[in-house]
């Protein structure tokens, strides 16, 4: 390493984000960077640890000691490389990744102050497109094999990348307008410019026969609220409104009937993770009047650590986005009764206190009511629960299931690592020894 010594000499500094006031008028990226010499001082704390758990605990496997080794020397040819050997698209998890390798990080266990790996990741890569890195490769030999790949979302894209750079000739099909996935329609582009995607984008509509068919469409089916009022005006998939949104941005128009806004409108958000956070930030974005997100879990607790849960398992503590600080009413251990509405226009969700017990017999917590029910006023309902697992038949031998399709809904990370291990089980399938 270059220099051993500088975690203890040099703190932890993020970008952070834009300030409030200017990033809600408009969908711009929130984060900012760090010119070139803070870059290199937080990649040089990443300390010659001798076991790098950052690589046990990032599904891609990255090399973060390697390539921040690199970007701190100014190698940023070489620190790309490095990166990129394990992982095809780090612009994408340089914004949207939670980092597991941070919170793997020896310096997260001795001070909370770990690398700032997806930062240096993310710098990485706009460099390595800035000074021309990163070129189409025209060198590749083709061994006359065709493999189909269904889904352009991120575990599609890598499993295509990877296919194409062994030599087989990979056809990319997607439902949607576009390629991304939930890339383009799901996050929102203050979290993730869609001109970040479109600069890998490659395409090819050649239609024939395939040696090998790849199925990554991911997990189409939200989870759903069945409760008396579900069919009222107002009441939407967290991804109706987040991937309306995305496509108005590029261009594409909407009747009134069919627009989705928050605008002028109180919000109410159900469902306490990432996907109901965008849904704040978009909010806010239209013009609402305020919002407010619940969780029928209960509060996580204030990190960093989680003595419930442990390291190396993932701490489950409060988390605070970008979007939370634009302002928002959170609450947690809040159960969904009722969508009440007036001339088929939801105006409010009935909802109820709960607490959990602990179940006798084991397994799941008991729900049980605390205090009565309340309404809180609302125009518009966006529920951000989650999505469910894709059931699939039994295939033939040459078809190959990833990312979320085979898993259900995880991380781009681990869509990204998924798309690539298929990648390989398609090649031995096609080039057996």
């Amino acid at each position: 390493m270059g220099n051993p010594k500088a975690f203890l000499e040099i703190h932890r500094q993020e970008a952070g984000y834009r300030p409030i006031h200017d990033r809600i008028h408009d969908f711009g990226e929130v984060e900012q960077t760090l010119n070139t010499r803070e870059r290199k001082l937080q990649a040089s704390r990443c300390m010659d640890c001798g076991v790098p758990f950052c690589h046990w605990a990032c599904p891609l496997g990255n090399k973060a000691p390697e390539w921040n080794d690199a970007l701190y020397k100014g190698d940023w040819e070489l620190a790309y490389k490095l990166l990129s050997s394990t992982n095809p698209f780090p612009e994408f998890t340089g914004r949207i990744c939670p980092a597991l390798c941070e919170k793997a990080c020896v310096l997260n266990r001795f001070n909370h102050e770990p690398t700032t790996n997806r930062e240096d990741e993310a710098a990485i890569t706009e460099m390595a497109f800035q000074e021309g890195f990163i070129l189409p490769r025209t060198d590749i030999q083709r061994n006359g094999k065709k493999v189909a790949v269904i889904g352009a979302g991120p575990a599609g894209l890598a499993a295509a990348n990877d296919l194409n750079l062994m030599g087989y000739t990979v056809t990319v099909f997607e439902k949607n307008e576009a390629a991304g996935g939930l890339l383009r329609y799901g996050i929102p582009n203050f979290k993730l410019n869609k001109a970040v995607i479109d600069r890998r984008d490659s395409r090819d509509s050649i239609l024939s026969a395939y040696d090998a068919i790849v199925i990554a469409t991911g997990t189409p089916t939200a989870r759903d609220l069945t409760i008396p009022g579900r069919e009222l005006k107002g009441v939407h998939f967290a991804l109706d409104l987040l991937s309306q949104q995305n496509r108005v941005l590029a261009g594409m128009e909407f009747s009134k009937d069919e627009r989705i806004t928050a605008k002028d409108k109180d919000v109410l958000v159900i469902g306490g993770g990432d996907t109901g956070s965008d849904c704040i930030g978009t909010a806010h974005r239209q013009g609402c009047k305020s919002v407010t997100q619940i969780e029928i879990m209960p509060r996580p607790v204030e990190g960093p650590d989680d003595p419930q849960n442990p390291w190396p398992n993932w701490p489950r503590t409060l988390k605070t986005t970008s979007s939370h600080e634009e302002g928002c009413t959170r609450r947690w251990n809040i159960n969904t009764l009722e969508f009440l509405g007036k001339d088929g226009k939801l105006i409010g969700v009935k909802v109820q206190e709960i607490d959990w017990k602990p179940n006798p017999n084991g397994g799941r917590p008991i729900m049980v009511e605390k205090g009565k029910p309340e309404i809180i006023k609302a125009e518009l309902c966006l529920l951000a629960m989650g999505f469910l697992k894709p059931e699939h038949p039994e295939y033939p031998k040459n078809v190959f299931v990833c990312g979320d399709s085979a898993n259900g809904a995880s991380l781009v990370v681990r869509a990204l690592a998924s798309g690539r291990q298929t990648a390989q089980k398609v090649n031995a399938y096609l080039s057996p020894l």
